[in-house]
């Protein structure tokens, strides 16, 4: 899986996948580099996380590790690793799971009510959720929002 899919991003669905079903081995394949998002994958229970610029020589390889029970990183994200586990704890905006799955739902242009429908919950539910995004992220309109989840490949522009 990807950390940017529509609807239901990467992150969201592999903590999802491993509280189902712990036994699940999951690898993300992506873009992405950047600390938050390896140590995000990390924590929500994947195994594997491989650059696409690095797939061909490093996915089948990462499949085995994998399923070996390792833990495989391209080389690509070793440096985010590293500075993950060794810079001092610091506040930070983290989004829960729903917060990004609501925000990642804005981005892609659904209503409120389509939202509130999506995600099984009430529109007044997804209205405190955007406030809250808003609140943690600094932002103060809808526009914001989704050049936040832009700049930070929730969703593709």
């Amino acid at each position: 899986m990807d950390i940017s899919m529509p609807k239901f991003n990467g992150l969201d669905a592999a903590l999802s996948l491993s509280r189902t079903n712990p036994r699940t081995r999951l690898i993300l394949l992506t873009r992405h580099n950047e600390q938050e998002y390896v140590a995000e994958a990390l924590r929500c229970g994947v195994r594997g996380y491989v650059l696409k610029d690095q797939a061909a020589s490093d996915l089948v390889r990462a499949i085995r590790e994998v399923c070996n029970g390792q833990v495989y990183l391209s080389p690509g994200v070793s440096r985010a690793v590293v500075e993950a586990y060794t810079t001092p704890d610091q506040p930070k905006n983290t989004l829960s799971a729903r917060e990004r799955q609501v925000l990642q739902l804005i981005a892609e242009g659904k209503t409120t009510k389509d939202i509130a429908v999506l995600i099984h919950v009430s529109a007044k539910t997804v209205e405190t959720h955007r406030a809250r995004l808003m609140q943690k992220l600094g932002i103060h309109e809808i526009a914001g929002l989704v050049r936040y989840a832009i700049r930070k490949g929730l969703v593709q522009p």
